[in-house]
């Protein structure tokens, strides 16, 4: 879930759970308490783990870097609770899909690094953060065909996503590869790199476009049917 600093309230959009309600999941929220104990019983009863986008940005702390004048809120809570979740989940083999800060909180865990501000960091760059409304498909990927992002992609045209972030992955993490990439190099896709593990983070939001948009609809059920699978 997210925090709201303002109110202290436990939140999230609805879009994720619906999403994965409508693709044969049960969804399951869990909250921002970072203990290890807590998580580790939360996470023992679940099948995978769905780890969400924010408004936020990850302490640039946990990749060595001090931080950018651009970089956003931080809430500790929140880098430390995901940081708990994905250890369960590495340490249990779940199957995990990741969306924007979740695919950066991924890579961060497993080693990487980020662009901390994509439009003051890079020469050149498009708009990333494309603003409302949010489902609108702003820009193009380019696709590696052997990756697990190129079996869930429409053969029939290029293929572009909505874009809401201003951070991107920069040095990829260990047992990742990127398999996406913007026309201006950003990476928009990691997968986990070791046979038989399924981690995919993705840095559009398919959650807003699971009811108009075909591969939005068949990551969310690629991702049920393995944790189906694990089950």
């Amino acid at each position: 879930m997210r925090l709201e600093l303002e109110t202290g309230r436990f939140y999230l959009g609805r879009d994720y759970c619906e999403a994965v309600e409508r693709s044969g999941g049960t969804p399951v929220h869990i909250g921002l308490i970072p203990k290890s104990e807590y998580i580790a019983e939360v996470v023992a009863d679940l099948d995978g783990v769905l780890l969400p986008g924010s408004n936020t940005d990850i302490d640039p702390a946990f990749y060595g870097e001090d931080p950018h004048p651009n970089l956003g809120t931080v809430i500790p809570v929140k880098d430390e609770t995901d940081r708990l979740v994905l250890a369960e989940v590495e340490n249990q083999g779940l199957p995990l899909l990741c969306i924007c800060y979740g695919m950066q909180a991924l890579n961060v865990f497993r080693g990487g690094s980020l662009i901390q501000d994509i439009e003051s960091s890079r020469d050149t760059s498009i708009k990333h953060d494309q603003g409302r409304p949010y489902d609108r498909a702003s820009h193009g990927l380019r696709i590696d065909q052997e990756g697990l992002i190129a079996e869930l992609c429409p053969r029939n045209g290029p293929v572009r996503v909505n874009s809401s972030h201003h951070q991107a992955v920069s040095t990829v993490g260990e047992n990742l590869r990127a398999t996406a990439w913007a026309s201006d190099g950003v990476i928009e896709c990691i997968e986990d790199s070791r046979p038989g593990r399924f981690a995919l983070g993705v840095q559009w939001h398919p959650e807003m476009t699971f009811e108009t948009d075909e591969m939005s609809r068949r990551i969310f059920a690629r991702f049920v049917d393995r944790c189906a699978e694990r089950r």
